[in-house]
């Protein structure tokens, strides 16, 4: 797929209004993640199972129609991340540490993604909604990849503030759509159709159950993922994740 061109971008002196928007963006998404990782501290160093509480059932967390970004099957390891495409700490995860973790643990590990659009981003469940009609022709990891990829062109403003355009958005992913080789017609007429919107009600009630209250929260084994109080960092953040998943595989 050609990389979508930021439509705000432009040309002049000096930098331009897409690297501000970015940097803005990250600096919004550090201090995001930062508050993510202290909600989800267990107390101790690294991740603590016994500070997590009984696994939520496997069939809560997923169920025959969940969106798989790696599809393994009779994997010993199955990750489940709840997640709003809106949500400024749901993408850095993306972006610093679950798209390399797809590629670098696919036929290891099944990864499925849920839908958590919060609130208080008004544009999350248009992006789920593109999501779930891009899984009714089979491409929601490419919908989901293009979604994330694009993050800066839809979910924010220039002056870093949480994006409501959803003319905008909707406008870009119907783009992204035809980008993917969506039957568009199909596309248009599912966004907005009760099966989606059940779909993702149905994301959202499981999350609940499951006790998600926030996003990204992701569950390993049925067992929420939890950094400890040593890590302060994306890079800390992967190695405590990567070294979860390796351990849940027995190397």
């Amino acid at each position: 797929m050609s990389k979508q061109k930021n439509p705000l971008t432009k040309k002049g002196s000096g930098p331009s209004t897409n690297v501000i928007l970015t940097a803005i963006v990250l600096v919004v998404a550090v201090v995001v993640i930062g508050g993510v990782l202290w909600f989800n501290r267990d107390g101790g160093s690294g991740s603590s199972d016994e500070n997590a509480g009984p696994p939520v059932a496997a069939e809560l967390l997923r169920k025959p129609d969940s969106n798989l970004l790696v599809d393994t099957p009779d994997a010993k390891v199955t990750v489940v991340e709840f997640f709003d495409f809106q949500c400024p700490a749901c993408w850095s995860y993306y972006t610093k540490m679950t798209k390399q973790v797809e590629a670098d643990y696919a036929g290891k590990i099944t990864f499925v993604a849920r839908n958590f659009p919060l609130d208080m981003h008004p544009l999350a469940r248009p992006a789920a909604q593109a999501g779930e009609a891009a899984a009714l022709q089979g491409k929601f990891k490419e919908m989901y990849h293009a979604i994330y990829d694009s993050y800066e062109a839809w979910a924010a403003t220039p002056d870093g503030q949480v994006s409501n355009d959803e003319a905008k958005a909707r406008g870009l992913f119907e783009q992204y759509a035809q980008q993917i080789g969506l039957d568009m017609d199909k596309f248009r007429a599912d966004v907005n159709s009760p099966q989606v919107k059940a779909k993702i009600d149905a994301d959202v009630a499981d999350g609940e159950k499951a006790g998600v209250n926030s996003t990204p929260t992701i569950f390993i084994n049925g067992r929420q993922f939890k950094p400890g109080n040593d890590v302060q960092s994306y890079e800390q953040l992967n190695q405590a994740f990567r070294s979860k998943l390796d351990s849940e595989l027995g190397k």
